[in-house]
């Protein structure tokens, strides 16, 4: 029996200085690399199948490239996997570097490929995969076993019309170990019924619900608390909206999965307290929500219109009665937004009194129809996309020049939780208590707390990579930004006969 070394990887970015982000100890926990690991039989087409897994935030020591170097007598695929946007030039430069030390199986894939034109790219050695791992996995596989990937995969449609049950594979004890609580990522549904304007997440994972089986499910979360995993990262978006969400917590409680979860939800849940209180029986720790602005208009402007800012506060009331820490994610940019208008937003967030708050500034990502719009009306000043990181100015903004808007970014993120830390005093565990001190010290470092981490290192920069990017794909330090991937016909009918019923 032969055998058939698949290296996974989810790159890293290059910061505002040029160096690949790299910390000693991650805060979020990446989902990808678990998930495409669990669709990889233990052999294929005869060959056995030996399984690496890097995540490039939490690699401090450069000695897992070499696992991106051909071996003699085996046949290496290398995969690097979940690339966004700001990621897609250290995705490629890794591409470039595999490429240069003899491997032949190469192929991309995440969101960006997904839903950006890549065709500059192609025919150069190294494949793209233009849709969810779950259409294309399989065959890649067999090419790579044949020696010969195909330039691009998944053309013809970007999502998997059902998710079959897969046995989970827990990730790596070094991964495990390698963020600030031993924790894993978990994408147990995908799709949003939601039409915002700004966000990926329809492009990526489509506004029809897919999940696998509950027990599917379930058999996972044993797995993971099994491997002594102590906080799980639910990444679906909107729990809140999966049809099957209570008969899944209802199971967790009987099969008595002591593991606590991290999950997100739209802000419809105030209707859903019920569904509240089980989420927090079954181990729900933290809620994040996408409240995003007090103001109506600006949540219209972006086709947010199910949000109404008047239930935030019931919002807040229910998770203090469940236990759950609300997270309440904010977004600074709205084109009607001023200075000002960021001002008192903060002042009314510091009212509520969330436990935690996450601020971003508004960015047309590549994929989305907000970023169609603004590229076609010339709007986006922006040249590199290793920028579009939602923390970093993007585009021309009528009242609030770019390095104010950053300021303002930062200078929040200090505000809310110097006040939260006085607020929340004597209430709040230790856990708690250190995100909002880590909060408040990445600002101050002009880091994101939301991609960043504990110890950051400065190794290796772009320029280091710069010449074979260049003789690989034939391109200069800075790929052109691109021109969005329309939905085949079959997605739109997909997106078109989703069946989520959005409540008032």
């Amino acid at each position: 029996m032969g055998k058939l070394r698949v290296v996974l990887i989810k790159p890293s970015k290059y910061d505002v200085n040029g160096y690949v982000q790299r910390y000693e100890s991650g805060l979020m926990p990446n989902a990808t690399l678990s998930h495409i690991a669990s669709l990889t039989p233990d052999e294929i087409s005869g060959s056995q199948i030996e399984l690496e897994y890097i995540d490039e935030y939490v690699r401090t020591d450069l000695s897992y490239l070499d696992s991106l170097k051909a071996r003699d007598g085996e046949i290496t695929l290398v995969a690097v996997v979940g690339v966004q946007s700001h990621q897609f030039h250290r995705a490629i430069d890794l591409a470039a570097f595999a490429k240069s030390h003899g491997v032949r199986n190469i192929i991309v894939g995440g969101p960006h490929p997904m839903t950006c034109d890549t065709t500059l790219l192609h025919d150069r050695g190294v494949s793209f995969s233009l849709s969810e791992a779950e259409v294309v996995w399989t065959e890649v596989l067999e090419d790579a076993v044949a020696d010969g990937l195909k330039s691009i995969y998944g053309a013809s449609n970007r999502w998997s019309p059902v998710i079959m049950d897969r046995e989970f594979r827990v990730p790596p004890r070094r991964e495990i170990e390698s963020h600030w609580v031993p924790m894993v990522g978990y994408y147990p549904v995908r799709g949003c019924p939601f039409v915002c304007s700004f966000c990926s997440v329809i492009k990526i994972a489509g506004r029809q619900v897919r999940n696998p089986s509950i027990q599917s499910i379930v058999r996972a979360l044993k797995k993971i608390e099994k491997a002594g995993v102590e906080f799980v990262v639910f990444t679906s978006d909107n729990f809140n909206k999966f049809p099957e969400a209570e008969n899944l917590l209802e199971a967790m409680v009987e099969e008595k999965i002591g593991i606590r979860f991290w999950f997100q939800a739209d802000t419809q849940i105030v209707n859903q307290e019920r569904l509240l209180h089980l989420i927090a029986r079954a181990g729900g720790a933290e809620m994040f929500l996408g409240t995003e602005s007090f103001d109506t208009n600006d949540l219209k402007s972006v086709q947010k219109r199910h949000n109404r800012p008047a239930t935030y506060s019931e919002i807040v009331r229910m998770c203090r009665e469940t236990g759950i820490r609300a997270h309440f994610s904010n977004i600074f940019g709205f084109p009607n937004q001023t200075e000002r208008g960021i001002r008192d937003h903060v002042s009314i967030l510091k009212e509520l009194s969330p436990e935690f708050a996450s601020f971003y500034i508004l960015t047309p990502i590549p994929g989305t129809e907000q970023y169609k719009d603004y590229l076609d009306n010339g709007l986006i000043v922006e040249t590199n996309l290793d920028r579009f990181d939602a923390h970093t100015p993007t585009v021309v903004h009528e009242f609030i020049r770019p390095e104010k808007l950053q300021n303002l970014l930062f200078e929040s993120y200090e505000e809310f939780y110097k006040d939260a830390m006085i607020k929340h005093k004597g209430r709040i565990d230790r856990e708690t208590r250190n995100y909002m001190v880590f909060c408040r010290l990445s600002a101050a470092r002009r880091m994101h707390p939301m991609s960043s981490g504990l110890g950051a290192v400065e190794m290796d920069r772009n320029t280091d990579y710069l010449e074979l990017r260049r003789k690989t794909f034939d391109v200069g330090e800075l790929l052109p930004l691109p021109v969005n991937l329309e939905l085949s016909a079959a997605d739109q009918e997909i997106n078109r006969k989703a069946d989520w019923r959005v409540t008032s």
